[in-house]
């Protein structure tokens, strides 16, 4: 069994960013969820993107067809706009939630799209996703 994996939906390769950051951190390499059917992780780090208000497909099938009881979960995610990053992380923790699993935390950033939020993620984006993979280390 793996202990700990993460799984990231990105379609414009911001969230892929955070992904990567939070897998380097934790010493593992981000698998992208579309080509991960299934896990067993006992922590699972799940992001994706905004896209309208909602995570991306992928991750929806993922956590749709997955048996999450009694593992934990550390969501992340990145969008255009504070509001609808806090939908997102609202959305995915209702669903794995539903699931069985625990939500222990969440970290979510601008992610630039079209001519908004150039230059994120950033350095200090990426940073605080790394402190923030620390901090849910601790947690499980």
């Amino acid at each position: 069994m793996t202990e700990v994996s993460v799984l990231v939906d990105s379609r414009g390769g911001n969230t892929r960013k955070v992904a990567d950051a939070i897998a380097g951190e934790v010493g593992i390499t981000a698998m992208d969820v579309a080509a991960t059917p299934q896990n067993d992780a006992q922590l699972l780090f799940l992001g994706s993107g905004t896209y309208g208000g909602k995570p991306g497909e992928a991750m929806l099938k993922f956590i749709g067809s997955g048996n999450l009881t009694g593992r934990k979960v550390a969501l992340f995610g990145t969008s255009a706009s504070l509001a609808g990053g806090q939908k997102l992380i609202s959305a995915m923790a209702d669903m794995v939630q539903q699931k069985g699993a625990t939500v222990i935390g969440s970290y979510h950033c601008k992610g630039k799209f079209l001519f908004v939020n150039r230059g994120h993620p950033g350095t200090e984006d990426l940073d605080n996703a790394k402190k923030f993979a620390r901090e849910m280390l601790n947690k499980s």
